[in-house]
Order: structure tokens, then sequence, then C-alpha cells
């Protein structure tokens, strides 16, 4: 607990925090409300699939370019510009909503921008993290970041099925005011967020630059075998809440119902945020991140007979407890062992492959759901999710990855690889 309250006290990071905390609740708001609002324009579960991909492929498309940028780029100038982007992308959304004007096209366009302002966002306040925190502060820093996710998913569901069920473009125009807040904090912080000096040599051209995150990634057996992992769980996973979201809705599950099972989704999620730092601390980050595999695997096989927004909120809320401290463990082991002046670009490259096939997962979620029904499309994406699981479990260097307190990170003259 004494790195959370060491945490607490450092001003930059509280005023980070809050600001995105604001914001992500925002974003899952609109997220929940995409795929009701693109079927209902649409009568299509394919269609719906579409739209929110089209986030989803923004963001991926967007992640390695941005990664450079942040090694480039004063990191709070490209924080500050991507929030107002979001901000007036959603605000045109809500502007058409007023006024009647809602189309699936315009709902695709700003899925699409949004994603790309996503996409630069995210490496750029990796990046800052490690500028406003220490490297003994690394994982409870990302434990609190998993927790502000799952917080924005707690009430983002059934603040989302409330304001949509009220008016349907009101969540949008909730999330341009949270946009505007996240531009207000980030406005506020003092550290000095610019890119770390690249030594002695020039500036090379993206491309190059780019490449080189690309290389320091797949130079390392142990983040090869997380890319093919991340990338294999992320399309199973975000797949098979589509389809057990498309069922709810198929079997008239009212708005609210469904963002009551994000809230235990979220629920879950913060219970396990709060024990992250310390299990972390005591659980070797190999072992940690093997168990993940399968906490992500065993709640979802009831959901093959029953897909009820109770079982569904029950199987979340399981999935869900671990997942906080896998991904700050990880997260933070990849931080503290590259150097400072490759944070952006390595941050992306491992981002953009986990995440390279998720715009595809609500089309195969869709693809699945119309074939083979609800059931059956969820038997398979389950069966799928315990094949990845095998492949972390069987994995040495995963395995082997030790306690935070026996890392050798970036900071000493001999850093792992």
């Amino acid at each position: 607990m004494s790195s959370l309250r060491a945490l607490a006290a450092n001003r930059d990071f509280t005023t980070l925090w809050v600001g995105e905390t604001v914001s992500a609740l925002g974003s899952r708001m609109s997220m929940f409300v995409f795929p009701l609002l693109a079927y209902s324009l649409s009568g299509s579960a394919i269609t719906a699939a579409l739209v929110e991909g089209s986030h989803l492929l923004g963001l991926v498309a967007a992640l390695l370019p941005a990664g450079a940028l942040a090694d480039r780029v004063d990191r709070r100038r490209l924080m500050i510009g991507a929030s107002a982007a979001g901000m007036v992308l959603y605000g045109s959304l809500a502007l058409a909503g007023a006024l009647g004007r809602l189309t699936v096209v315009h709902l695709a366009v700003v899925g699409l921008l949004a994603g790309v302002a996503a996409g630069v966002f995210g490496p750029a306040q990796m990046s800052a993290i490690r500028s406003v925190v220490t490297t003994e502060q690394l994982p409870a820093a990302l434990s609190q970041n998993e927790a502000r996710e799952h917080v924005a998913g707690l009430l983002g569901g059934p603040l989302g099925g409330a304001l949509y069920g009220a008016v349907r473009w009101l969540p949008f125009a909730v999330d341009t005011l949270t946009y505007a807040v996240s531009c207000l904090m980030l406005s506020r912080l003092r550290t000095d967020l610019s890119p770390a000096p690249a030594g002695t040599r020039p500036r090379r051209r993206l491309r190059a630059e780019v490449a080189e995150g690309l290389r320091f990634v797949v130079a390392r057996p142990l983040f090869r075998v997380l890319i093919a992992t991340s990338a294999a769980f992320n399309l199973v996973v975000n797949a098979l809440f589509f389809v057990v979201l498309l069922r709810m809705v198929q079997a008239g599950a009212h708005p609210v119902e469904i963002g009551l099972v994000s809230t235990a989704a979220g629920v879950g999620g913060v219970l396990g945020a709060l024990v992250a730092p310390c299990l972390v601390a005591r659980v070797p980050t190999g072992r940690l991140t093997v168990l993940i595999g399968w906490s992500l695997t065993l709640p979802v096989v009831p959901l093959i007979w029953w897909a009820t927004p109770a079982a569904a909120g029950a199987a979340l809320f399981t999935l869900l407890l671990l997942n906080p401290a896998g991904n700050a463990g990880i997260g933070a082991y990849r931080i503290a062992v590259t150097p400072a002046d490759l944070q952006g670009r390595v941050e992306s490259a491992s981002q953009v492959a986990g995440m390279v096939a998720i715009p595809l997962a609500p089309l195969v979620g869709g693809l699945l759901l119309t074939g083979l029904g609800g059931g059956g499309a969820t038997a398979v994406l389950a069966g799928a999710t315990a094949i990845v699981a095998l492949m972390t479990t069987l994995s040495r260097s995963v395995r082997s990855v030790p306690r935070p307190a026996e890392w050798v990170t970036a900071d000493t003259p001999a850093h792992a690889s």
C-alpha cells in the first residue's frame, strides 16, 4: 500500500489519472452505444459489427506512427491534441442526433477517426507515465490505470444504457464534455514530457524509427510470445464479448440490463485492480501471466448454454478479477526494460502487434453467430481461448519472468533481453 500512497502524493500522476478516468468513462458510454445504435439503424448484426470495428481499425492503424511521434514530440501536446479531436468528433454525433440526422456512415467515420485519436494518445500517455513515476512505482501506476479502465467499465455501461434509453445521442454529448475535462487536466501537468534525447545520432525518417521499435520487440523471445498470445486472446475474447452482447440484444434484453453486465465486469476489474499491486509484488510475473490466461478461459464455458444478463455478468466478473494484475505486471516489466528514447515506439509496437486482429473480432463474432447460432459460436470461441492459454503455459520465456524486485531494468548498465 505504500506504493499507492506515494502515487497519491504524486501530483502529476494524480492529475493525469483523474482526467483520463473521466474521459475513459465517456468513451465507454459511447462505445457501449455504438453497436446498439448501429443495429437499431440498420437491423443487421454484420453492420453493427463493422461499425464497432471501425474504431478498432483506426486505433491499430495509428499506433505505430504514433509511437514514433511520442519519441519525437512533446507528449503533453500529443495527448491534448488527441483529446481535442475526440471532443470534436463526438460533438458532431451529438449535433447530428439532435438534428435527427444520425446515420450509420457517420457513426463509422467517427468511430474510425476517434480510433486514430486514441491510437495517438495511447503511446504518448504510457511514455508520460514513465516520466512522472519512478521505476519502483510502475506496477502500482499501471494497476491504477487498470482500475481506471474498470471504473469506466463499471459505470459506463449502465450510464450509457440509461442515457441511450432516454435520448439516443445523449451519450455522445456527455462524452464530448469528458474530452473537454481531459484537455483541461492535461494542460495542468508540470512534468517535462518532451522526448528523451536520441544521443548524437540525427533523427531518421519516421519509417526507420518505427522499424527500430519493432526490432527491439521482435528480438526478445518473451515479447514475441506475448505478441502472439495477446493477439489471439484479443481476437477471441472480443469476438466472444460481441457474440454475448448480440445474443442478449436478440433475446430482447433491456439496454439497462445489458449495461449492468458491464457493471459486473467493472466490479470484478476494480476489485482486481485494488489487489493487483500486492499480487504483482508477491507472485512471479511470468506465473501470474500464465494464471491470467486460464482465468480468461474457464469462466466463459457456462455462456455456451446461458447468455442471460445474469450469466454474462457472473462470467465477466470472474474473468476480470485477475486480469488487472496480469496486465500491470507484464506491462510494467516491458516499460522497465525499455530504454527511455524507445518508450513510445516499443509501447506502440507491442500494442499494435497484440491488437492487429481486434478489428476483425466483431466481424468474426457476427459471422459465427449467424452461421452457428449463439451456443455454437460461444463454444468455438471458448475452445480457441483454451488453446491460447495452453500456448502461454508452455512458454518457458513467459514462466521465467521473476518478481519486480528481481527485475533488471533499463536503468541499470545491463538490462534484460
